[in-house]
């Protein structure tokens, strides 16, 4: 019945996009960038067309022209290095459309796409919104792309090392923080601590980061924000460009390539990406090298789309693969050295791992290997003068744990988990400055269990959502509100195991219940309503309340088991009922010559939610299951509150130079709860980040758009942990140094490469983030300290060298 549906809507929209190539006119969109003062021309400016997802640049005479664009009004924006961005939403005629540049050291307003209907911008969002563009991204040192916005406010991430990271968005994640990849709801095992994203780094051009409830645009897993990976604009007229990127980290030997190549032949665009990633073992000053934390990835995409004066419709079929080593911290007793698992004439043994092991490329036993596939169709289809966005997504994820030295090819666990998603919304005509839209998405889901071990059971699940969203402008006033309602069926298999663990049917006399079947269904509304005031041409005031919902996944309600990697025993309920939020926004943001910030706070009520809770003996101890700590999931009444804070001074006429500054904190408490068991477990530490960045905007003939920074990261002390029954511990503060420079090389005027150098942790400081797991590994004997710390000095290459030709 779902596959069904979904094929009859695939159908549907098909068809309008071929009737509606007939029935919307063509136009070309020409315009003009020039200084605001001077009213000389701007060379190099970018021109981005959010809703049709091309770009182009500007000529010698600040000209630019974008072909076969639908004879309808269009959200433009214009920026350019020192100016502010030009953000404009003109006709599309004949006529050359002025965009008037006025200078500016920072800006902190763009075009957004994420948890809006439509392309708007980003100071008239209610709900707080950050970008991460390009440019930025490029400037960090990271192993992955959650790894690389980690540290932008009110952002966090739980590790694993260096090859696994979850995003976590004001103290919430998992299935509450919904990862968006080109419009597509990323699908593989969310609820999972070891489970990471499965998306090439190298894909991602900028990121939008929605933090606090989007229910409302995207359903129930993203109560607590939205991460969107979006990647690089496709070339609005007949040209080719690419790149090829690489880099490497000296901490644990991380190589990595990716070239791309993109094109645009009038009708047809297209796009190409290749990258490839490996990564030994990381190093600190305690631990020395951290044996099987190294990584291999891999990914393959392509991209096959139609552009028409209708709109667009972009087939994107991509493969990623990552093959991480799972790190157990198992070690000597005598020398605190860790240890590997051997095969010793067919008996499993343990034995010291050498500096050579460490810096293997190949992980060793226990590891992961996660296959994704993924095929998209999204469309934008002109519809008279309103329009029809759509994004279906097929994808598998396929994740095998390896844990047996003896048999190390055949997987312990196999989860095959298969998935349908689909996104349609109608955005109705403008009609006295109303942008009003209409929508439906949700999936159709089933994961099977092909390995000997399990964790979670098998089930198939449905959902489906409708939705409108309605923005009304007054002037200086933007109203935002909407509803939606959403419905989420859940059916999951039994499973019966012998003694010896292996699957038997029901009938069997040695039959034991590992799994009992279950079916739940979950429904909830979701409602929001924000308003966002321009105080002047440089500040804004904005405001929101929403009310959110999430269904429990399917580990918090079946879970029954421990594998590789977690270090600790999970027991679900299946009795557990929906989480539901009451959340209140409020932002206020300034952008001046010399002076920018926003500062955002909030307050979030959450009933019924959901956590684990490690689980105590008859006799007060530990309870251990399988020789692992026990943990069960329950629910309680939650109240979280705290804020982000960021500012960046670049005063007259040092405004080259910028004090970048920002803060962020959360506070969570368990309602009517003892003092041990007040604070919610694993809330990030309040983290404060400050520096120092110089601009060159060009040296001579030979570089452009150089730049030097300083960074410091301060984590203060997390103590407000959930002690009862020895679930969390404390974590000291620390403190750590970053690095970096870079610079466009430019070889007879011409853009011949980028070149970003950096270092982290220029002290080599030895610490433990408080979400990573691997602080909880076992304790060194030798040394004295439990768990494992985080990454070393590490120093970062980066050379990116472009292609491009055209008209």
């Amino acid at each position: 019945m779902q596959n069904h549906y979904t094929k009859k809507l695939f159908v549907v929209v098909l068809l309008l996009c071929g009737l509606l190539q007939l029935a919307v006119a063509q136009g070309e969109l020409r315009g003009r960038v020039v200084d605001l003062s001077s009213q000389k021309p701007i060379q190099g400016a970018t021109i981005y067309l959010p809703d049709l997802r091309v770009g182009t640049s500007t000529n010698a005479n600040g000209e630019f022209v974008i072909r076969r664009v639908p004879t309808a009004k269009v959200l433009v924006q214009a920026s350019f290095i020192g100016y502010r961005n030009v953000i404009e939403r003109v006709s599309v005629s004949s006529e050359i459309v002025l965009f008037p540049m006025e200078p500016a050291v920072t800006e902190i307003n763009e075009v957004v796409v994420t948890g809006s209907s439509r392309a708007v911008e980003m100071k008239r969002m209610p709900t707080p919104i950050s970008v991460v563009d390009r440019n930025t991204l490029s400037q960090v040192g990271s192993t992955n792309i959650i790894d690389a916005i980690g540290s932008q406010p009110g952002v966090s991430q739980i590790t694993t090392g260096a090859g696994i990271s979850k995003p976590i968005i004001r103290g919430l994640g998992y299935n509450r923080v919904l990862v968006i990849s080109d419009g597509v709801r990323q699908e593989g095992q969310q609820w999972g601590d070891e489970h990471g994203v499965e998306v090439d780094e190298h894909g991602v051009d900028r990121v939008e980061i929605l933090k606090g409830p989007a229910s409302l645009a995207y359903g129930s897993d993203a109560m607590a924000g939205v991460i969107s990976l979006i990647s690089a604009p496709l070339p609005a007229n007949s040209s080719v460009q690419g790149s090829v990127a690489t880099e490497y980290q000296t901490n644990n030997g991380l190589a990595g390539v990716s070239a791309n190549v993109a094109g645009n032949g009038g009708s047809f665009v297209w796009s190409v990406r290749a990258s490839g990633k490996m990564a030994h073992s990381y190093k600190n000053r305690y631990d020395g090298y951290v044996f099987n934390s190294g990584f291999k990835e891999s990914s393959v995409s392509s991209l096959l789309g139609l552009k028409r004066n209708w709109g667009f419709s972009n087939l994107t079929l991509s493969y990623y693969r990552i093959i991480p080593g799972i790190v157990e911290g198992e070690r000597d007793d005598a020398t605190g050295k860790f240890l590997k698992a051997v095969n010793l004439n067919g008996v499993a043994e343990e034995v010291i791992a050498s500096d050579g092991d460490a810096k293997s490329y190949s992980p060793f036993i226990p590891r992961q290997e996660v296959s994704h596939y993924k095929a998209v169709l999204s469309s934008f289809v002109r519809a008279g003068n309103g329009s029809i966005k759509s994004n279906i997504g097929i994808q598998q994820n396929l994740r095998k744990e390896f844990a047996n030295v003896l048999a190390p090819s055949e997987p312990e666990l196999y989860f095959k988990l298969n998935t349908l998603s689909y996104d349609v919304q109608y955005q109705l005509p403008d009609w006295a400055s109303v942008a009003w839209s209409v929508g439906t998405n949700g999936m159709g889901q089933g994961s099977r269990n092909l390995g000997d071990e399990v964790l979670v059971p098998e089930y198939n699940l449905f959902d489906f959502g409708v939705f409108s969203i309605v923005r009304k402008s007054f002037g200086k006033l933007d109203l935002t509100g909407g509803v939606r309602f959403d419905t989420r069926h859940i059916n999951s298999r039994s499973l019966f195991v012998n003694d010896e663990g292996e699957p038997v049917s029901a009938s069997n006399p040695d039959a034991k219940v590992r799994f009992s079947s279950f079916s739940s269904s979950f429904s909830g509304v979701s409602g929001s309503l924000g308003f966002t005031y321009q105080l002047s041409k440089y500040a804004y005031l904005k405001a929101n309340l929403s009310r959110g919902y999430r269904a429990p996944n399917i580990a918090e309600l079946g879970s029954n088991g421990v594998h590789e990697g977690t270090i600790r025993y999970e027991i679900g309920d299946a009795g557990l009922k929906p989480e539901t939020s009451l959340q209140s926004d409020l932002g206020i943001g300034v952008s001046t010559e010399h002076i920018s910030g926003e500062l955002n706070l909030f307050h979030n009520t959450i009933d019924r939610y959901i956590f684990l809770r490690k689980l105590s003996s008859v006799s007060g101890g530990d309870s251990l299951i399988d020789g692992v700590d026990a943990f069960r999931f329950v629910q309680g009444d939650a109240t979280l509150f705290g804020g982000e804070a960021r500012f960046d001074i670049h005063p007259h006429p040092f405004d080259w130079i910028h004090f970048e500054n920002s803060f962020s904190f959360v506070i969570g408490r368990l309602r009517n709860q003892p003092s041990n068991a007040r604070n919610l477990p694993f809330i990030p530490a309040p983290k404060l980040v400050t520096g120092i960045k110089v601009d060159a905007a060009s040296y001579g003939s030979w570089f452009s758009n150089g730049y030097i920074r300083f960074d410091v990261e301060s984590y203060f002390k997390q103590d407000r942990v959930y002690s009862a029954y020895s679930t969390e511990t404390a974590t000291p503060g620390y403190v750590l140094l970053n690095a970096g420079a870079g610079f466009d090389w430019l070889v007879a005027k011409r853009h011949f490469a980028t070149i970003s150098l950096g270092v982290n942790n220029i002290a080599d400081r030895a610490y433990q983030s408080h979400l990573s797991r691997l602080k909880y590994a076992p304790e060194n004997l030798q040394a004295k300290r439990t768990g494992i710390y985080n990454m070393g000095r590490n120093f970062i290459v980066k050379i990116s060298f472009p292609i491009g030709s055209g008209d």
